[in-house]
């Protein structure tokens, strides 16, 4: 196995395997912006064409500014009075912005689909792996790996579709079991892998909260669509 196919395994703990590569890259990316680009001129000019980031990774950003002591707002407060001097320049020139992608948000696509694409590749390797871990993938990142699968390798999509069925299943009885024991006459208290069933359920139906799966991407139609079709 190769040092990507070891990287996607390691991600196998529980949750989905691709959703925590992207929160880790996301806030690997995020501390890069604040540590080493704030006053980027390359960086900043992609700022400045969705007047800093979208509204989920503005938020995000400033909250990792405060949680960190060595980084604090001043950052974030040095990019923003630069959008803000951009977004008054254009009111008094009597036009309007338009709001293009967020920088984040297209690293995040890009980063989403080289995972997916490396876990396709290496499904031979990483199935087995996917089936002994604790591991389910998020629905969003279950049907995009299929959907190459279809096209690829249809004997591994139709494996990998077992598989999952049997990791939703397992994930509902915990679920249950875990309801169960709010009933009064329950004696024992849930225990830890029940209680970890409800995020676990969200996740798996939800994804976790990234830019990737928070992100609405539009087809050519100006419908929603997906980025892999």
């Amino acid at each position: 196995m190769d040092l990507i196919g070891i990287y996607l395994r390691d991600a196998m703990g529980e949750g989905c395997p691709v959703c925590r590569i992207l929160r880790k890259y996301e806030e690997s990316e995020i501390e890069t912006i604040l540590y080493e680009h704030v006053n980027n001129p390359d960086v900043r000019e992609k700022f400045k064409e969705s007047l800093g980031l979208c509204t989920y990774h503005a938020w995000k950003t400033l909250r990792k500014a405060y949680s960190e002591p060595l980084l604090g707002p001043l950052g974030v407060a040095i990019i923003y009075e630069h959008m803000l001097r951009t977004y008054i320049a254009y009111l008094e020139e009597g036009t309007f912005p338009e709001e293009g992608e967020c920088f984040l948000c297209g690293l995040m696509a890009e980063k989403e689909r080289s995972t997916v694409d490396a876990f396709a590749e290496r499904i031979e390797e990483l199935l087995q792996e996917y089936e002994n871990s604790e591991s389910v993938l998020c629905r969003r990142h279950y049907r995009m790996l299929v959907s190459i699968l279809r096209r690829t390798n249809p004997d591994a999509a139709e494996r990998l579709g077992t598989v999952q069925l049997e990791k939703l299943q397992i994930l509902k009885e915990r679920l249950g079991s875990f309801i169960d024991k709010f009933d009064y006459r329950a004696e024992e208290p849930p225990t830890k892998k029940e209680t970890s069933a409800l995020p676990l359920t969200i996740e798996a139906l939800k994804g976790l909260e990234t830019g990737a799966t928070v992100r609405k991407t539009q087809d050519r139609k100006g419908r929603r669509g997906f980025p892999w079709r």
